[in-house]
């Protein structure tokens, strides 16, 4: 049996959160390794890759990498990207020197 790259990654936030409260943990995921077709009797998208559907979360990026070891995993680390937060004030919206035209 031949074991997919493990990935461990820290994921970054969807379009529906405006926080950040739920990237803290680091994720290790599986590639696919095998590849996808439709299911005979419905048409769905099937697989005999089970290992896709294995997800495990970490609080750090060291605990993840000390499980893959441990259980002797291939494995690749992404570091997420640091923001650069631009500050802004509620005002700069009205102010008259700004370069967009707003109408009402």
């Amino acid at each position: 049996m031949v074991m997919s790259k493990a990935r461990i990654y820290q994921p970054a936030k969807t379009a529906m959160q405006s926080g950040r409260n739920k990237m803290k943990k680091w994720v290790l995921d599986f590639a696919r390794s095998s590849r996808v077709g439709p299911e005979p009797l419905m048409g769905w998208q099937s697989s005999a890759d089970t290992m896709r559907q294995v997800k495990l979360y970490f609080d750090s990026a060291d605990d993840a990498v000390a499980y893959a070891e441990k259980h002797a995993l291939d494995y690749v680390v992404n570091t997420p990207q640091k923001r650069s937060p631009k500050p802004k004030a509620y005002a700069d919206n009205f102010a008259y020197d700004r370069s967009g035209s707003w109408t009402h």
